[in-house]
């Protein structure tokens, strides 16, 4: 039988199963004597065992085999539950994950797990999983770093190893460790790559080369490759490669490797024998995987692939601009049975928008869920107490928006980890709980998704990190005695500001947040902070709920049309040239008791200039967090909706502008971007 027709429902099933068992780990290590909840785990461990020796991934089988008499044997009360036992289990779920991405990806699925499973058979036996000796730990580390896997090598890999075996050729697998303050390890891949392609032949990476370029791994990476040359000399030529920290060469013992393959098939040919008559097909497969007799209730919803709505979404857009141009033409011919049509038809793409628009939409829960998890490990790496509350997690969001948010809000969560939940023995001392909180939260407003993360750490100490921006040349003294609070907070987002005295993998090796602000800000959104000192932190986050179609005030500028945002819009005004005052260097309006700097479009984007300047200015008011600014513009065109179009590939660097637009008339408008223009 052909499985590849149902890989994509195997990947999502493991992926919701996987996930069913984090969440509910985490649940039980709060309630260690609710036994139900194993039982939870263990059928979704089950379910996903069954699913991988069906469809034929042996690795992912055997490892959750062994995760599931671990778990057999603590529903049954014959082991007890501790923080170790439960570290071991989070690490075989990570496995477990990494594996079903490599599947994903293209990949085969397989996975040094040697470690995780050795733990899981000490489990099982009744020993402690952290009582193999400190030489018996550094050993096995040693050992998985530098093999590979017996048996991992496909047919035609094994072909040329034991074909260049009979030509006389060296068959080595190469460990090779980069140093762990090593920037740019695709650069330092590509290179050693480069040094081993040119004395011999590489047969097979671990990780596969598509991870490597993506640097999606840690510092470790091993190949394979026959060569005439020795390895010694192979050696000497890796380590030349820049921030190579050591190199182990190992000659491939091909009886020996296919010997244990076989052995390996064997075992596995028992195991799924064993479990014939417990086997499952994915659900929309086999029947036989329900648990209950009662029959369920029939499906209301159905897996559509992404790229499938994305050209959805393509063809949508066209017809939103079409609809803008027949309304042109209905309003230049002027004739009432075509503006009835438009009209109509005007009304049904609308209703046809918001159907479009919510189908890509996608719960917060799906980027929230991989938090507690992280949460968990972070606290007692740092030896702290923590306890993660989430909130709106069924918010929805663009998949486009969702896709980008993930990395910043692993950020804000590791700073706040890191730098704002104190140790147990601090928050005793200051008269707190010992167990710090985060409060994760996402909510709608308008046409906004607003994401919260509040902590009741130590907060943001001003001195210091006016110190810090001074002592960087970030702001002058002069500057400094001027800001608010909350400036002052925001200097926090300053590129390459930290006020760690020691740099830590934790919370972005002193990097900063202004990665977090820029990328963020590359959304169309916002992200703010407030703080009171040793009462915690809350760090604010505005998004647009999609980015595909927007509402903007389209505008003139002399001869040419632009886009402003409507999100970004507080209002419009018209102002006469005689109020307009000079300070700092800077044309300036007052504006309801506050200073308003004016920008004037036509010179920013340097306008032709065609038509007399006239006694009054047309404004619109935009912001910024909380900055407002003018925008001088020629006149005001009227709010209309937009498909925004990027520039491509060669208009990357154009100043302020996100993206353009085609307009009824066939024209096309640039989108202004006003977090650009405001300082």
């Amino acid at each position: 039988m052909d499985m590849n027709q149902y890989l994509e429902v195997f990947i999502e099933e493991s992926k919701e199963h996987l996930q069913m068992c984090s969440e509910q780990m985490l649940v039980l290590e709060k309630n260690p004597e609710d036994l139900s909840i194993v039982n939870e785990i263990f059928r979704s461990a089950h379910t996903l065992k069954g699913m991988s020796a069906t469809m034929g991934y042996d690795d992912l089988a055997n490892l959750t085999h062994k995760m599931e008499n671990v778990l057999d044997a603590i529903r049954n009360s014959q082991i007890i539950l501790t923080p170790e036992l439960f570290d071991v289990l989070f690490l075989a779920v990570d496995d477990l994950e990494a594996m079903v991405m490599s599947i994903a990806e293209g990949g085969d699925g397989k996975r040094n797990v040697k470690s995780v499973v050795h733990q899981l058979e000490l489990i099982e036996k009744g020993e402690s999983p952290v009582s193999t000796s400190i030489a018996e730990v550094a050993a096995s580390v040693a050992l998985e770093k530098e093999e590979m896997i017996a048996g991992e090598y496909d047919e035609f890999e094994w072909t040329v190893l034991q074909q260049s075996n009979d030509q006389g050729f060296n068959s080595f697998e190469i460990s090779i460790g980069l140093r762990k303050d090593c920037l740019l390890k695709a650069a330092r891949v590509f290179m050693v790559f480069e040094v081993l392609e040119k004395s011999g032949e590489v047969i097979k990476s671990h990780p596969p080369i598509e991870l490597l370029e993506e640097e999606q791994f840690d510092q470790q990476f091993t190949v394979t490759m026959v060569t005439t040359e020795s390895s010694e000399v192979i050696k000497k030529k890796i380590m030349k490669v820049s921030e190579v920290d050591h190199v182990v060469i190992n000659a491939l013992d091909l009886e020996g490797l296919l010997h244990a393959a076989n052995v390996k098939v064997d075992i596995v040919a028992e195991v799924q024998e064993q479990e014939t008559n417990h086997a499952v097909l994915p659900t929309d497969i086999n029947e036989k995987k329900k648990q209950s007799p009662v029959k369920p209730a029939s499906s209301k919803t159905i897996r559509v692939n992404i790229e499938r709505l994305d050209i959805l979404m393509n063809l949508f857009e066209e017809l939103v601009i079409d609809r803008g141009r027949l309304d042109q033409i209905s309003s230049d011919l002027d004739n009432q049975e075509l503006h009835e049509t438009v009209e109509r038809m005007s009304r049904i793409t609308s209703d046809l928008q918001t159907i479009v628009l919510n189908m890509r939409m996608v719960p917060v829960e799906t980027v929230f869920n991989r938090f507690p998890k992280m949460v968990r490990q972070l606290a007692r790496d740092l030896n702290k107490k923590v306890d993660l509350e989430i909130s709106g997690a069924e918010t929805e969001l663009d998949r486009t928006v969702i896709d980008e948010i993930g990395d910043p809000l692993v950020h804000l969560l590791r700073n706040a980890m890191d730098h704002g939940i104190e140790t147990p023995e601090e928050r005793l001392a200051k008269g707190k709980v010992e167990e710090g909180k985060i409060l994760l939260k996402a909510y709608h407003s308008g046409n906004h998704v607003f994401i919260e993360i509040d902590d009741d750490g130590a907060g943001i100490n001003k001195e210091r990190v006016l110190n810090k921006a001074l002592s960087n040349g970030i702001l002058t003294k002069e500057t400094a005695a001027t800001l608010s609070d909350k400036q002052i907070y925001e200097l926090i987002f300053a590129s390459g500001f930290s006020t760690a005295e020691t740099i830590s993998d934790v919370s972005g090796r002193g990097v900063g947040l202004d990665v977090v602000k820029n990328t963020i800000e590359s959304l169309g959104g916002t992200v703010t902070i407030d703080s009171k000192e040793n009462e915690g932190s809350i760090f604010l986050i505005q998004l647009p709920l999609t980015l595909s179609i927007i509402s903007v005030m389209l505008v003139a500028i002399q001869n040419e049309k632009y886009a402003i945002p409507l999100s970004s819009i507080i209002e419009t005004a018209i102002i006469k040239k005689e109020d307009i005052m000079n300070a700092h260097n800077q044309q300036v309006i007052d504006f309801r008791g506050k200073v308003l700097p004016l920008l004037f479009l036509k010179d920013i984007f340097e306008v032709p200039f065609s038509q007399e300047d006239e006694e009054f200015l047309s404004v619109v008011i935009v912001r910024k967090g909380d900055k407002l600014a003018g925008l001088v513009v020629d006149s005001f065109i009227g709010q209309l909706e937009i498909v925004l179009k990027s520039l491509g590939n060669y208009l990357t660097t154009a100043f302020a502008i996100s993206g353009a637009t085609i307009l009824g008339d066939g024209q096309v408008a640039l989108i202004i971007d006003c977090n650009t223009l405001i300082h």
